[in-house]
């Protein structure tokens, strides 16, 4: 069973840059598809960005586009997400989540069936 482990969160200063990092420690996802979330206190979940390996290529939630960057470590069990010039609006809990298939509706979270536990980012001064 696919297990997501995030790991990297922390406090920065706004401006500041952290890096996520997404591993299935279970070392048996088989999906074409990693995306990270975001959660802040009394929101939705929402999109920040997935890579896809059939399609070879990134997708970006236009309030991220520019600041933040998905790479992964093939095969296919780790993603990192760069994030750079960090505001307070970036504040939330993150979340990795997989799906076997990409989705059209990428952007939903209810698309989604495996998640990791989440790592808090608070940006603040």
């Amino acid at each position: 069973q696919v297990q997501l482990v995030e790991s990297g969160g922390g406090s920065v200063q706004p401006g500041g840059s952290l890096k996520l990092t997404c591993t299935d420690s279970s070392g048996t996802f088989e999906g074409d598809t990693m995306a990270w979330f975001r959660q802040a206190p009394e929101k939705e979940r929402e999109f920040v960005g997935l890579w896809n390996w059939s399609r070879r290529r990134t997708y970006y939630a236009d309030s991220v586009k520019g600041r933040f960057t998905i790479s992964r470590d093939n095969p296919r069990k780790t993603i990192d997400l760069q994030m750079m010039g960090l505001q307070p609006e970036d504040t939330a809990v993150y979340f990795c989540a997989a799906r076997v298939r990409f989705h059209v509706n990428y952007w939903d979270y209810r698309q989604y069936n495996t998640w990791g536990q989440g790592t808090q980012v608070t940006v603040s001064t």
